[in-house]
């Protein structure tokens, strides 16, 4: 029997992936509904009539007649969702398993909704854990929420694979996070002064896309994946590390309290966390190339430079922190990204302006969406003003 699957962001990084998994699955998936960010109709509406989606949604209002265009060429009848209230609501319409590969704050309503209608949550926008963290648990039933980051998606399957006692978090002694290092590793502070937009985003392993790719760069991503493994895994800061490892196999590793280390090793591919997450407790067969062990491989693993990268010190410090503090991280970082990349901050005033909007945030608890979104807005309307000047 095959298991339905809505899809949010689509036409995105996540989301073409994750409709090349079904598209080579046809027995295992199918597509009950497609969201897409922005106003990007026409790939939006090929996807429906290719899928068969009963109904779409585009976060654009205003793209919605030319929505409607696209559909008609392409032969799909598939009924229209509008604004971020359209996304959220095709979140809780019923399926199998919501795959939610927005991009940002956005997608805390359409992961609350999802959960609140009780379906199965494949998390690829780490965002809405990480500023909505008390909001999202309080909605969060056990193997329901599966984590589509390749670093999370590790951590769950090394504790799955723990035994019995590997899903509690007293039989662990410590997770660690891997770090491919980005474009900079072995950088001195110093050696980052003169970064230019395009230095950051020529990234040695992965391809993603801009926001995400100075992220690695600066290690706030790293900051973000440590906050998120907390909220998902229920282990304390303290006993969460990140090594360097550029080769980017060995994709997260949990030690136990008696020594052992179990680690998950694939290449670099997105797909087999994506597969995982759409067919659990099930793998899917052939979802992603695996190691050649007909060859010789070398990996290494180094600690991060503090000094270089502050960010993840500083992400531990937000997590501590809770309340409103993520979401200020995370809305301060992305404003300032987006100055970098337009030339209006240096690379290394990215982390450095984030960590002064945090420095003059007031938390307090988070209560309610509202609340989240307000954090969000401040973070970003002071953030506008620093890079502004």
């Amino acid at each position: 029997m095959s298991r339905s699957v809505i899809l949010l962001g689509s036409t995105g990084s996540i989301g073409t992936q994750a409709l090349d998994v079904i598209a080579r699955n046809p027995g295992r998936f199918t597509v009950a509904g497609l969201a897409a960010g922005g106003s990007r109709v026409e790939p939006l509406a090929r996807q429906a009539a290719e899928f068969g989606a009963g109904a779409v949604a585009v976060a654009d209002e205003g793209a919605v007649p030319a929505l409607r265009e696209a559909l008609a060429a392409h032969g799909s009848r598939a009924e229209v969702l509008a604004g971020p209230e359209g996304v959220a609501e095709l979140a809780g319409r019923p399926c199998e398993v919501v795959l939610n590969g927005v991009t940002g704050a956005l997608g805390l309503t359409s992961t609350l909704a999802a959960l609140e209608a009780g379906r199965t949550l494949a998390l690829a926008n780490k965002e809405s854990l990480i500023i909505g963290g008390p909001l999202v648990k309080r909605l969060v039933r056990p193997g329901r929420l599966l984590p589509v980051d390749s670093e999370h998606s590790a951590l769950a399957q090394c504790l799955w694979a723990g035994g019995p006692d590997g899903e509690r978090a007293h039989a662990v002694r410590r997770l660690v996070v891997t770090a491919s290092g980005g474009p900079f590793r072995g950088k001195r502070r110093e050696e980052l002064s003169a970064v230019t937009p395009q230095m950051a985003l020529a990234h040695p392993t992965w391809s993603m896309g801009p926001v995400v790719t100075v992220n690695s760069a600066t290690l706030v991503n790293k900051g973000l994946e440590i906050i998120e493994a907390h909220l998902l895994f229920d282990i304390g800061f303290d006993r969460i590390e990140v090594m360097v490892h550029p080769q980017s196999v060995v994709h997260s590793m949990v030690e136990f309290v008696d020594g052992s280390v179990i680690a998950q090793a694939s290449p670099p591919n997105m797909c087999l966390p994506i597969a995982l997450a759409l067919g659990w407790p099930d793998r899917v067969p052939d979802a992603a190339p695996s190691i050649d062990w007909t060859r010789s491989h070398t990996w290494t693993f180094e600690p991060v430079d503090g000094e270089a990268f502050p960010s993840i010190a500083l992400a531990r410090h937000v997590g501590s922190e809770g309340g409103t503090a993520p979401a200020v991280f995370n809305a301060a970082n992305e404003v300032c990204v987006d100055a970098f990349l337009q030339g209006r901050l240096p690379f290394l005033g990215i982390v450095d302006t984030v960590a002064k909007v945090v420095e003059e945030h007031e938390v307090s608890p988070v209560g309610s969406v509202d609340e989240v979104l307000a954090a969000d807005q401040w973070a970003r309307a002071r953030a506008q003003e620093i890079t502004a000047g």
